[in-house]
């Protein structure tokens, strides 16, 4: 047993899917997961923030009753 960690590429996107046998960080893969990860953190601020519109104007409607 050696206490180095064994080393999967499959699911490492910090490298280039081309060079495996290099191991030199791709900059533009680091850039499009970065952009990818943007786009779903807005989208989940987008909803969370009409549901909570939602949920207040709802509420307001309600009182107003």
């Amino acid at each position: 047993m050696s206490a180095l960690p064994k080393k999967n590429n499959q699911n490492n996107y910090y490298y280039s899917k081309e060079t495996t046998q290099e191991k030199k960080v791709n900059l533009n893969d680091l850039v499009d997961r970065l952009n990818l990860e943007k786009k779903k953190e807005r989208k989940k601020n987008f909803l969370l923030s009409t549901a909570a519109i939602s949920a207040a104007t709802v509420f307001g409607i309600i009182l107003t009753l």
